[in-house]
């Protein structure tokens, strides 16, 4: 079994947290090589603690997946501006608007998911939610939340109250 590989210039290591644009944060249990339809395969292990699943990824695939290791802290702290930033909310249909915000949450990238916390959060006073955007918000806000309590190295609820108290600063 392989400890750790190099691929398009990312180092990964078994232990390390990592982002699947697709998935959200999991974490790799394992790096090893399989035989598989006659072909010998490096295949990175990715357990996801949430949705208890367990992804193996071939190491030649990484960089058309858009995996990567988690955000640096500055990138955390721009996220958490991000969402004390006034909303933006096109005028489109919202069947446009969910595809869009759809794709920024599977993109992987944690600003383009903070735009979609702050543009879909409601605070209170404010009309509800219907239940698709309130199913894009709470995805949206599930792999913010794990992935600022895996670069903090917090719990997922502490992660949680400082991403609602930077929501909260833009009702103030």
């Amino acid at each position: 079994m392989v400890k750790s590989t190099k691929t398009s210039g990312a180092e990964f290591s078994v232990n390390d947290h990592v982002v699947y644009p697709t998935h959200g944060v999991g974490r790799i249990t394992s790096i090893e090589k399989q035989d598989i339809a006659g072909m010998s395969l490096e295949l990175i292990v990715i357990y996801f603690e949430q949705e208890k699943m367990t992804l193996r990824v071939p190491t030649s695939k990484i960089a058309s997946t858009g995996m990567r290791k988690l955000s640096s802290p500055s990138i955390v702290e721009d996220a958490l501006q991000t969402l004390k930033g006034r909303a933006r909310v096109k005028r489109t249909m919202w069947s446009r608007r969910a595809q869009e915000y759809e794709t920024k949450i599977n993109s992987g990238d944690l600003i383009s998911i903070a735009e979609v916390v702050r543009d879909l959060y409601r605070g209170a006073g404010q009309p509800e939610q219907s239940y698709s955007e309130r199913q894009l918000y709470e995805a949206a806000l599930d792999r913010l939340t794990r992935e600022v309590a895996a670069v903090q190295n917090i719990a997922a609820d502490d992660a949680a109250k400082r991403v609602e108290s930077a929501l909260l600063k833009t009702a103030a």
